[in-house]
């Protein structure tokens, strides 16, 4: 009996091991389309190998067909409509589009093995049953012919958009469905980002020889086409009518975008110890003052994001006129191109931080679109800041305000929330973005010193080419910290508790000063005080959560004095300074803003003159 229990022991522990043991798909790609640029439909072909590395056994496999989400009626459509406040990109816009404006993508034939597949489509969603289950361990080989139609560019994808580019050739091709340890995730496209599998493109695309291409993956066939890639690019003059075969390759991507225009202009620069980035846009005169300045700026923050976030892998990056804004791709982004100088560096900075916070860290962003939002306005503030200096006349990015806005208006939802459930985009927009950089930010201010920086890029290079979720990415901040932060990503993601520290009273006398703290909201946080004497010198004080089990001691060029824990559950808290009341001038929470308070008028009491027991209104 004691020997049987001993047995099914090992084997228990044998199999929890085994569970936490990290696993993802793996698949490989051979795309070949045929673009009509005439019509706006495109062919094409599929050979797809998909390797089950999941311990579970699979009988069905799933496809997104994301075109057909621009058609009157759809799921996109009706959410729009019944939304309060709808993207004004899309609005109503899908239900006015014709038959030859719509978009629409339909896998014609299906096989797995070389067997046919039954397959159903339902919207933007194919699911087929497979002949034979996919066994853990093993490889399943698919083949499948498809046929397309570009929509009028509405959102993301598409032709003809509004700066005149003519194809934005984003989620166009069918692309498996994601499984990963919580199933499969086959979610219809609303409007929302995307999540993928890991995996290497060949893709070659047939179009009329007057259009230049752009877009992730290296160009292979270069001289072939008369597209060198260079500063200097000539393309070959051929018949009118016929075409060129672009070939691309891409390794260790999960999505593949491209663009396509008859008047793109062309041009390179080289990073040093770096990628080669391309450019491309309309060849217009309006636009050329500021994309001639933009190759500069971009290779200055490339440089500065790979010494900061983790080394850019790929041997190149693409910034691309097109689209409806700015969406993110695997090396490439799409880019409305018709802006200021500033507003143009901004948002291709934000676009190529998402090489980091979704390219990179692929984390699933339909369930954690602030993983990938949040983190690239985080570090974009981050390389704004380098490549104009002194550009802000605040003491903390914009962000900041943006989130305590949300906090203090009764309309914040969960940053748990997905991102196609929030009831409003609004909400969507500022807990994704603006929150999202808080959560990061405030770690410098719990963990002080460098443990942030350093956390980053320890963060980068433990989960780069990875789907890692909140909690890989808390214990690694964890380890680098040897603090304990679960409290804080519970409290950030699981609710909407805001943060509101005042100084309720402060008296004392001649060989001491008592200071009584109240924790006015619910979102429990270390608390930073700064004493300012009347010899004009400062001391600095930090107040840990008991649950931290650490404290910081130092931020920047300041090192602070530890005072006792103040127990999470508690509300309030008093602490004795060894320092005579009538020698203080003032006392302040949170002197250098590092905390979401949604109320700073409670954070200060000065005392100058006055040796009055004093209270915060």
């Amino acid at each position: 009996m004691i020997r049987h229990f001993f047995c099914l022991a090992a084997l228990s522990f044998s199999f929890s091991l085994s569970a936490q043991t990290y696993w993802q798909q793996a698949i490989t790609y051979f795309i070949e389309v045929d673009m009509d640029v005439k019509t706006h439909r495109y062919t094409g072909t599929s050979q797809i190998t998909y390797s089950n590395n999941s311990p579970d056994t699979l009988r069905n496999i799933y496809f997104h067909l994301f075109n057909n989400a621009f058609q009157p009626g759809s799921a996109m459509d009706l959410r729009s409509l019944q939304i309060e406040d709808p993207d004004p990109r899309i609005g109503d816009r899908i239900g006015g589009l014709s038959p030859e404006e719509i978009g629409f993508l339909h896998i014609t034939q299906l096989q797995a093995d070389g067997k046919a597949l039954k397959f159903i489509e339902e919207g933007t969603i194919l699911e087929a049953e497979l002949a034979k289950p996919l066994l853990p361990g093993k490889k399943l080989q698919l083949s499948l012919t498809f046929e397309a139609q570009s929509p009028l560019q509405i959102r993301r994808s598409g032709r003809d958009n509004k700066e005149g580019v003519a194809f934005s050739m984003a989620q166009w091709y069918p692309k498996v469905c994601e499984f990963d340890d919580r199933g499969w995730h086959a979610d219809p496209y609303l409007e929302r980002e995307f999540y993928g599998v890991w995996g290497d493109f060949d893709v070659t695309i047939h179009i009329d020889s007057a259009y230049t291409l752009g877009g992730t993956g290296v160009l292979v066939n270069p001289n072939e086409i008369g597209h060198g890639y260079t500063a200097t690019d000539v393309k070959l003059k051929s018949t009118s009518g016929s075409k060129l075969h672009w070939h691309f390759k891409a390794n260790k991507v999960h999505d593949f975008v491209w663009a396509a225009d008859p008047d793109f202009l062309h041009t390179t620069l080289q990073v040093e110890n770096g990628p080669m980035l391309h450019f491309f846009r309309k060849n217009s005169p309006d636009l050329a003052e500021n994309w001639d300045q933009l190759p500069d700026f971009m290779s200055k923050a490339m440089t500065f994001a790979s010494a900061n976030f983790g080394e850019y892998p790929w041997p190149q990056y693409s910034f691309i006129q097109g689209g409806d804004g700015g969406m993110e791709y695997p090396m490439a982004t799409l880019i409305t191109g018709r802006r200021k100088l500033g507003s143009l560096v901004g948002v291709c900075v934000h676009e190529l931080m998402h090489t980091w916070y979704y390219g990179l860290l692929a984390s699933n962003e339909g369930q954690y679109s602030w993983m990938d939002e949040g983190f690239a306005s985080y570090a974009g503030e981050q390389v704004m800041d380098h490549l104009f200096p002194g550009r802000s006349s605040d003491d903390r990015p914009n962000y900041f305000n943006t989130y305590i806005d949300l906090a203090r208006s009764g309309l914040e939802e969960p940053m748990a929330t997905t991102a196609d459930n929030f009831l409003t985009n609004d909400v969507y927009f500022s807990t994704t973005y603006s929150k999202g950089a808080t959560f990061v930010a405030q770690l410098d201010y719990i963990l002080g010193g460098k443990h942030l920086e350093i956390g980053l890029k320890k963060y980068f290079n433990e989960w780069k080419f990875k789907h890692p979720d909140p909690y890989d990415f808390i214990r690694v901040m964890e380890k680098q910290s040897d603090t304990h932060l679960k409290w804080y990503l519970n409290f950030m993601l699981n609710t909407t508790a805001s943060i509101d520290y005042a100084i309720k009273k402060i008296d004392g006398d001649d060989r001491a000063t008592r200071v009584a703290l109240e924790r006015l909201g619910r979102f429990p946080m270390p608390v930073d005080l700064a004493v300012t004497l009347q010899d004009s010198s400062i001391q600095y004080f930090t107040i840990p959560l008991d649950v931290m089990r650490h404290a910081k001691t130092e931020q920047g060029n300041v090192t602070f004095d530890v005072l006792p824990d103040w127990t999470i559950g508690t509300k309030y808290y008093e602490l004795n300074l060894p320092i005579a009341v009538d020698q203080i001038i003032s006392i302040v929470i949170d002197p250098f803003r590092g905390m979401a308070d949604i109320n700073e008028l409670n954070n200060r009491v000065d005392l100058e003159g006055s040796k009055k027991v004093m209270f915060t209104n």
